[in-house]
């Protein structure tokens, strides 16, 4: 039980830096200097990236276990 409670905590938090992430890229393109835009817009999607990744990381954990758990 508690490695579910983990598991969705970890997922919530890889949406909250998904949805930080997509919120820095947004403002990134109000950005008036084009040094500061460069690098917001690549910090955005690194943050978007490495989140992503780990949120569908968790998610597929999480479905396997399922199945794992059905199949007992």
């Amino acid at each position: 039980m508690m490695w579910w409670i983990i598991q969705i905590a970890f997922s919530l938090l890889g949406c909250f830096f998904l949805l930080f992430g997509i919120f820095v890229l947004i403002s990134a393109y109000h950005l008036d200097n084009p040094v500061w835009f460069i690098l917001t817009f690549f910090a955005s999607n690194l943050i978007i990236l490495i989140s992503g990744v780990l949120l569908v990381g968790f998610i597929l954990r999480m479905f396997a276990s399922s199945k794992e758990d059905e199949s007992m």
